[in-house]
């Protein structure tokens, strides 16, 4: 009993350093993290350039420039869509000043506070809350903080990929002589969740990309394009960012005068999307590589945004993941590994396994 009430004190021990060092060091890990999950995604880039005579260095260009390249055509589609959106800029402020006049009259209507007093309890909010210079003060810093991550990111990944065999080593040693080979495992097994993980991601918001884009023009939704882009990209958020696209979709289609029909045919899209991504999308294109079960995925988010905020909240699900196989390969971790994984047999994944034979056999 005392080895174990001794064994658990050691885990909250750890499980509480972790926790203080992964909150206070959040600007030196976030980009060591985002660094190290890409790293590992074009890792297999990375070798086919070397085994076609490209020195180590040379090929960690190459992929630095695949990641510029993709997010600059990213960003110019935005910026396309945006501009595009700009031009019903004025009608859409005057139908957000005539809905603000709704409410205030409602308020008036329902709590006796006049159209004046909240007027001038929002003027002392915004007072308060430092006016617009002070939030135009701090979306500079904030673009400044994710242009200098960005770019720390970018070097960190050039340097994984050009010595990883150094770091690889470097960790071996730590391992005794004869659990090198388990170890070397664990490393690959690890690399190759990361990868299946990502280009899986990857793959499958491009195709939300497609849905969104055919069933938002299909609906009227203006800038159709903008909308389905950003549904797309914010599904690397699980289950919170798909839910917040979505809603941003809805707000905006009535900023643009939509109507309950067009309302009602978004939120019905949202459902047939999701249906689709959970039981078509994911068992196909992402797999079961990041086996965790519900709880702890949702856990894993919270804890992330705690931390780390919403890049903790993309980082933490393939962290968990990466840390499950750890644990799945060490005895004594071994139950940990158990509690986060999923149970093998549930309707669930049946249900998804029918569904993914249906396509095989097709």
């Amino acid at each position: 009993m005392e080895f174990s009430l001794s064994k658990t004190n050691r885990f909250l021990l750890f499980a509480i350093l972790s926790v203080i060092v992964l909150y206070y060091a959040k600007e030196f890990l976030v980009p060591i993290a985002f660094a190290g999950i890409l790293g590992m995604l074009f890792l297999p880039v990375s070798n086919r350039l070397e085994k076609r005579g490209m020195s180590r260095g040379a090929a960690a260009v190459w992929c630095v420039f695949a990641i510029l390249l993709f997010i600059g055509l990213v960003a110019a589609l935005i910026t396309w869509q945006v501009s595009s959106l700009a031009e019903d800029a004025p009608q859409m402020e005057q139908r957000i000043t005539k809905m603000i006049s709704g409410v205030k009259e409602t308020v008036s209507n329902t709590f006796g506070i006049s159209k004046e007093k909240q007027q001038e309890m929002l003027k002392k909010q915004q007072e308060s809350g430092g006016g617009l210079s002070s939030m135009a003060t701090g979306i500079v810093s904030s673009l400044m903080g994710i242009l200098v991550d960005g770019l720390l990111t970018l070097v960190y990944i050039f340097l994984f990929l050009t010595f990883r065999s150094h770091l690889k080593k470097f960790v071996l040693q730590y391992a005794p002589a004869d659990e090198r080979p388990k170890a070397g495992k664990i490393i690959t097994q690890a690399s190759k969740v990361s990868q299946h993980y990502l280009s899986g991601m990857g793959m499958m918001i491009m195709i939300l990309w497609v849905m969104y884009g055919i069933a938002f023009t299909l609906i009227g939704v203006k800038n159709a394009i903008f909308f389905a882009i950003l549904c797309g990209l914010l599904e690397i958020i699980p289950f919170v960012g798909n839910l917040a696209g979505n809603a941003l979709t809805v707000l905006m289609a009535i900023t643009q005068g939509g109507g309950t029909t067009m309302i009602i045919a978004i939120l019905v899209t949202y459902g047939l999307v999701q249906f689709t991504q959970s039981y078509i999308l994911e068992p196909l294109v992402v797999g079961a590589e990041v086996n965790i079960n519900p709880l702890f995925t949702i856990l894993a988010i919270v804890a992330g945004e705690l931390l780390w905020g919403v890049p903790g909240m993309i980082l933490f699900i393939p962290i968990l993941g990466i840390t499950k196989i750890v644990c799945d390969n060490i005895d004594g971790l071994k139950p940990i590994g158990f509690l986060i994984g999923k149970e093998k047999k549930s309707k669930d994944s049946d249900l998804k396994e029918k569904v993914k034979g249906w396509f095989k056999k097709s």
